[in-house]
């Protein structure tokens, strides 16, 4: 509940972030000239909005980094096995698996217990070629 919760804060997060940035004005006039702030002017005004987008932006970036930190500890705690949601039905329904196989055996997972070299092809060590 509070990762989804986080996630959904991080969403929104970055979506006012990336407005923030597009409305500063740059060399160019940025993306504020476009709604008509001619010459040296922003959208907002002077040299106040300036500094408010720009303390906004660094709020808002700190607030994106620690949101990304969170988040990738809380996943990263969340699920440490891969999953397989054919082997969660398979061991749901018991009656599926016949008797004397496991799971493993019949969704062809690596068998660990051999040490033979079938089905491997030796590489000749001198680099000739038959």
């Amino acid at each position: 509940m509070l990762f989804n919760v986080l996630l959904g804060l991080h969403v929104v997060n970055c979506i006012v972030l990336i407005i923030v940035v597009l409305l500063q004005s740059s060399k160019g006039g940025g993306l504020a000239g476009a709604f008509g702030g001619g010459g040296g002017q922003t959208m907002f005004g002077g040299a106040e909005t300036a500094t408010f987008l720009s303390k906004i932006t660094t709020y808002l970036a700190v607030a994106f980094m620690v949101l990304s930190l969170i988040l990738a500890f809380m996943s990263a705690k969340r699920s440490t096995t891969p999953r397989s949601v054919i082997r969660e039905a398979a061991q749901q329904q018991g009656n599926v698996i016949p008797a004397g196989q496991s799971i493993d055996q019949l969704l062809g997972a690596a068998d660990t217990t051999s040490t033979g070299a079938e089905g491997i092809i030796p590489i000749d060590s001198t680099g000739a070629d038959e």
